[in-house]
């Protein structure tokens, strides 16, 4: 099997990348997608390939995975297995796909059932449970804007199938004698997991480590109680293990894992005390708070983003409430209307 020698100066372009021997990244486009694409690890086995996520079952998606392949002397058919890092659509949904047409195995992490199970409820409206968040942040506005661009039509029809079986922390020997670690890290989704490979010094981050931007935290179906300090929990159980190169779903392969933690923790840090410093100047609902907060790269304010990443921004504004919370730095109670307001906690 063959592979580009060297990577694309851009990483979203079609290529196949040798990333470590019989290791592969194939980028796969996500239309309509601020992300542009999903990074998909090919792991040459002797009884077939097995993939680090699947994609989104779009066209454009399936046919670069495709091409892909074939570029290293194989297709679809040879996939024997999908090990998916958490069960958003860019990750999960090809893999279902492919699975209902070849019977490719896929696996998904335990922690991700119940938002699994809401997903497959007949009567769900996409984005219901970030439209009552919203109304409960103070930011009803926003909410009935979301609820008019997802409108009333049913829920999605990609095929939330189940997989064919949890993933669990623990070691997961492949064919070849490669030996994968399953590590459960909660944050991103309450189920996300990451496989590394410590022969090889190799870590398959999913979501959890990205090399050039922050992941949301907590945008699921069936989001946990503290999504934050559980992310945070989990960078730090990620960092106590040896450094590794890392091979992220989003953006370049970078070479440390550590490096990018170290400055993730940091970022999280510092908005926690930006928030604060927003509940202090008087900002009281998740809404005012996250409208006082600057956001992205280009510093900039609420309103100016798009309405996906307004309702993005108010959510994590909500996670590192909640973490403040739980800190003993800040405490809320509901108003008459329903209303979560926050106010510093008094000595």
């Amino acid at each position: 099997m063959t592979a580009s020698p060297a990577p694309p100066e851009d990483w979203t372009a079609p290529t196949v990348e040798q990333v470590a021997p019989g290791v592969h990244r194939i980028p796969l486009p996500l239309p309509n997608d601020g992300l542009k694409a999903v990074n998909v690890y090919v792991l040459e086995e002797p009884g077939g390939l097995v993939l680090v996520d699947s994609g989104w079952a779009v066209p454009e998606g399936r046919a670069r995975l495709e091409e892909g392949l074939g570029r290293l002397g194989a297709g679809l058919g040879d996939i024997r297995r999908f090990l998916v890092t958490h069960l958003h659509r860019d990750h999960y949904s090809l893999g279902a796909v492919l699975r209902r047409e070849l019977g490719t195995r896929l696996s998904l992490g335990a922690g991700e059932s119940p938002s699994l199970e809401v997903l497959r409820t007949p009567s769900r409206l996409p984005l219901q449970h970030q439209v009552r968040q919203l109304q409960a942040a103070g930011a009803g506005d926003l909410a009935h804007r979301l609820a008019a661009l997802r409108g009333e039509a049913p829920a999605d029809p990609l095929p939330w199938d189940p997989p064919d079986d949890w993933l669990h922390e623990g070691e997961l020997p492949l064919d070849s004698g490669r030996v994968l670690a399953v590590l459960e890290t909660p944050g991103h989704t309450r189920g996300h997991v990451v496989f590394r490979s410590a022969a090889e010094g190799l870590l398959f981050a999913g979501d959890h480590v990205l090399p050039t931007i922050t992941p949301s935290i907590g945008f699921e179906p069936a989001p946990s109680e503290d999504p934050l300090g559980e992310f945070l929990a989990s960078l730090a159980k990620v960092r106590r293990l040896p450094d590794s190169r890392l091979l992220p779903a989003h953006g370049p392969v970078a070479e440390s894992v550590h490096a990018r933690v170290d400055e993730l923790t940091a970022h999280h840090g510092r908005r926690l005390d930006q928030t604060e410093a927003a509940v202090r100047a008087g900002a009281e609902t998740v809404a005012q708070v996250a409208a006082a907060l600057r956001w992205t790269r280009r510093e900039r304010h609420l309103d100016e983003l798009d309405v996906f990443n307004q309702m993005l921004a108010v959510g994590e504004t909500w996670a590192h409430l909640r973490l403040l919370e739980a800190q003993g730095r800040v405490r809320s109670a509901l108003d008459d209307q329903g209303t979560r307001r926050y106010q510093l906690a008094t000595p």
